[in-house]
């Protein structure tokens, strides 16, 4: 898909997405501290955003489990309660033109080396 990195990692246990969160918030990363974020219905890793259409994500791939040993490290836009609307309204009243800041431009391809470190980083830590 255009303008989207997505980077997979396995861990060698077991994690919900608030232990591994445990597990790495005191960690150095590339991308910055990471924070857990309310987004939807979903609790997810983030980063701190390089603009409103261009942050890293770690969102746990988990099927039905509650658990999960495989995590994507993924560039999405700007994640939290609220946001997606905002993001979609914009991108609506600008006839599209902001979303392209999230496919190109310096913060997208920053986004997207930023994706493989996260993923070469969490991997380094042996979780």
């Amino acid at each position: 898909m255009l303008g989207v990195k997505v980077k997979n990692i396995r861990t060698k246990n077991d994690y919900t997405i608030e232990q591994l969160y445990e597990a790495i918030k005191d960690k150095p990363f590339s991308a910055g501290a990471p924070a857990l974020t309310k987004h939807g219905l979903s609790t997810i890793i983030t980063f701190p955003p390089l603009d409103r259409h261009n942050q890293v994500w770690i969102i746990p791939v988990t099927g039905f489990r509650k658990t999960a040993n495989k995590f994507q490290i993924s560039k999405n836009e700007l994640a939290g309660a609220g946001n997606a609307a905002i993001n979609m309204a914009l991108s609506d009243l600008t006839g599209g033109l902001t979303s392209w800041k999230g496919i190109a431009g310096s913060s997208a391809k920053a986004a997207e080396k930023l994706v493989d470190l996260t993923a070469d980083e969490l991997n380094a830590l042996g979780l």
